[in-house]
């Protein structure tokens, strides 16, 4: 509303008079105003703020529009990487796959071998009994020369029977007297 200023007049002959205040934009000093105490007491705050906006505005535009550019190279970049790795790997399969293969036919021409050579050596194992010879262990000898090589196998057992009992023993004491301690026999006894 209008401000109405009333004045009293000491005259009497003059009825109460009104005086209206010249008319001004009262919207535009009260803005002023209030901007200038928002300005006042926030000032600072209000500045960091639309700082704050404007580096975020900028930000969004910047990502916005790489988005835009880049999806197309990027997919066709990671479809070239993904079918590069998959060859790659289709490739060191393959290679020890052939590995593999060649391994396994390496060991299969081994099996064949030693299948080869056990049925010759049975072959001449049959052959040299039908001859009247007789087979000891793995090698093959005449009956005559089996005889020889017993012989000299017990021979050596004696020998090392021999060399035993020679040898020291730290039970029997330092002297080695006839009088020397030996440990009895383990095992059960032969009793009934």
């Amino acid at each position: 509303m209008d401000d109405v200023e009333i004045t009293d007049v000491d005259d009497g002959d003059m009825p109460y008079h009104v005086e209206k205040p010249d008319i001004k934009n009262q919207d535009l000093s009260s803005l002023s105003e209030l901007a200038g105490e928002l300005l006042s007491q926030y000032g600072w705050h209000l500045l960091v703020v639309t700082v704050l906006v404007c580096l975020l505005i900028q930000h969004l535009k910047k990502r916005f529009s790489q988005s835009q550019r880049s999806p197309v190279p990027q997919t066709q970049q990671d479809a070239l990487t993904v079918v590069r790795n998959q060859e790659a790997m289709e490739a060191s399969r393959r290679r020890m796959q052939e590995e593999l293969d060649a391994k396994a036919a390496i060991f299969k021409e081994k099996q064949k071998q030693q299948e080869e050579e056990k049925r010759r050596q049975k072959i001449e194992i049959w052959e040299t009994m039908q001859q009247g010879k007789s087979y000891k262990g793995n090698t093959l000898t005449e009956t005559p020369e089996a005889d020889s090589s017993s012989t000299t196998a017990q021979k050596l057992k004696t020998e090392k029977k021999s060399l035993r009992s020679a040898s020291y023993n730290p039970l029997a004491g330092d002297s080695g007297s006839t009088c020397s301690w030996r440990p009895g026999r383990r095992g059960p006894s032969a009793g009934g």
